[in-house]
């Protein structure tokens, strides 16, 4: 039997779901089900690979677990000391910045700094709220994917549409994310505290959970150019 729905519904509610998906930074405690998670990640696996080699591995963190993770790293986060001594394992930004890609980095630290009240140069301010990364922002249930060493670039183009696909799926189940690179810094941490073997490399974490709404941070909405401005055509 065909699918019921015409197809202009099918597109409305696809395109709704992409739209609605954005960064959340503080979550409720409300709890996520384990069937809901491996469902999400059961449509996510859809997501093309090469040659069909599906380079993504999942480790899902709650509870207990979580909470001592995240304590360990907000407290080295805050610590200049210590945190002086963690680098990034790869490099996710460029060593140079150039217009127009500086311009929006700049744009949504100054929009979100300016929604919770932190002006220019309040360092310590500025810290502790990136520490919230630390904490998954509140959410209930921390995600952290890793990809073998040995695959190559391709595959992390892969492992990018199956993120996306995470995302898309806990939206339309009525959830919230939030990717966060900024958990590679710490990658040492993470391995030894969740078993991660050498021969695996942290790709990102993931907050997941239902978005509170009385926060002020989840009011921001960032901007996107258009495709006129990023597509050019050739007949």
């Amino acid at each position: 039997m065909g699918d019921t729905h015409p197809q202009s519904e099918i597109t409305r509610i696809v395109d709704r779901v992409i739209r609605e998906r954005r960064s959340i930074r503080a979550f409720l405690p409300t709890p996520v089900p384990r069937e809901t998670i491996l469902e999400i990640l059961d449509v996510a696996a859809r997501a093309p690979s090469g040659t069909n080699i599906q380079p993504w591995q999942v480790i899902v963190v709650t509870g207990a677990k979580k909470e001592a993770l995240s304590k360990e790293l907000v407290e080295i986060a805050l610590d200049p000391a210590r945190d002086a001594e963690h680098t990034q394992e790869y490099a996710y930004y460029p060593d140079k910045w150039i217009a127009p890609y500086i311009d929006r980095r700049r744009k949504v630290g100054y929009d979100l700094y300016g929604l919770l009240g932190i002006a220019k140069g309040e360092r310590e301010l500025m810290n502790r709220q990136f520490a919230r990364n630390y904490t998954f922002f509140g959410a209930p249930v921390g995600l952290f994917f890793t990809i073998d060493r040995v695959m190559g670039q391709g595959s992390w183009l892969d492992y990018g549409m199956f993120l996306q696909n995470v995302m898309v799926a806990a939206r339309a189940r009525g959830l919230d994310t939030c990717p966060q690179a900024a958990f590679c810094k710490y990658h040492r941490i993470i391995a030894r505290q969740l078993d991660i073997p050498p021969e695996r490399m942290l790709v990102c974490g993931m907050a997941l959970g239902y978005e509170d709404i009385s926060m002020i941070e989840n009011t921001l909405r960032t901007e996107r150019a258009t495709a006129v401005e990023f597509t050019h055509f050739m007949e």
